[in-house]
């Protein structure tokens, strides 16, 4: 299965561009220092945009809930880097005590040493996604060879342990490069991002990463935590299990419903 792709308008000025340094630079040669200026400079705005995990200047990007999730109050916790053995289980039983639903976006190779808990994850009814197989710090660097492989490789893993073929994929910190968006419309998946993140994975103080998750806190969020690498309190918790249920009970307070990224769609 696959999806249309259409070129983000960012990317169509870039192709103009590229055409037009080289059109120009034909026609008139004494002009080359100015086109290969334009070049150098649009290289940087392409590159710093996969920088910024937010952003839709590369193609569609997943960062709030739909409007009609919106007027239903509803909100998605998101939760990378699982399944943790030593953590997942226990998220999954806070979340339960709270009657909330997450989705989780599970490293493939992490999932194929624990297939059981991420048939767990999914019979709690959450949703697994895909969070590519490697979890690579070099993966927005990859080709789009390279990418496919990676991302094929946890889609895979994924709907054969889950029996559910993830909808939506995240990169590993959100960074991309121009290649991404052409794979995953090849996949049938989509890119998301979040609405705010705690930086869980470096700051274990549970109330500072509370206060970022909860500031400004609304209908149509999307929260970012990690059950896998997730930053230590200084009892050696992981931050994610100190946070969550003061977490769970703010979402409560203000009269908002979690949801999974998928059933915000319906």
């Amino acid at each position: 299965m696959s999806r249309a792709w259409t070129i983000s308008p960012a990317l169509k000025a870039s192709a103009a561009l590229h055409l037009g340094a080289v059109l120009g630079t034909a026609a008139v040669p004494a002009i080359w220092p100015w086109a290969l200026g334009a070049l150098a400079l649009n290289h940087a705005v392409i590159t710093g945009a996969g920088l910024l995990p937010r952003t839709s200047l590369l193609g569609p990007n997943l960062t709030r809930l739909p409007p009609a999730s919106q007027a239903r109050h509803e909100l998605a916790l998101t939760i990378d880097d699982g399944p943790d053995p030593h953590v997942t289980p226990r998220v999954l039983d806070l979340l339960d005590a709270a009657g909330a639903k997450a989705t989780f976006f599970c490293i493939g190779w992490r999932a194929r040493a624990q297939p059981a808990l991420c048939r767990e994850i999914v019979a709690r009814g959450h949703r697994v996604e895909n969070h590519s197989d490697a979890h690579s710090n070099l993966f927005s660097l990859f080709g789009p060879g390279r990418m496919r492989a990676d991302i094929s490789a946890a889609q895979a893993s994924l709907s054969d342990i889950t029996g559910q073929a993830p909808l939506f994929f995240r990169p590993t910190a959100g960074l991309r490069n121009p290649f991404l968006e052409p794979v995953l419309a090849s996949l049938d998946l989509h890119l998301a991002a979040w609405t705010r993140r705690p930086y869980d994975t470096r700051d274990g103080r549970p109330q500072q990463v509370l206060q970022r998750l909860t500031r400004g806190l609304g209908p149509g969020d999307i929260l970012l935590m990690h059950d896998g690498h997730a930053a230590r309190t200084p009892e050696g918790q992981a931050v994610i299990l100190a946070t969550l249920p003061a977490l769970l009970a703010c979402i409560k307070a203000q009269g908002l419903h979690t949801v999974t990224l998928q059933q915000s769609l319906t």
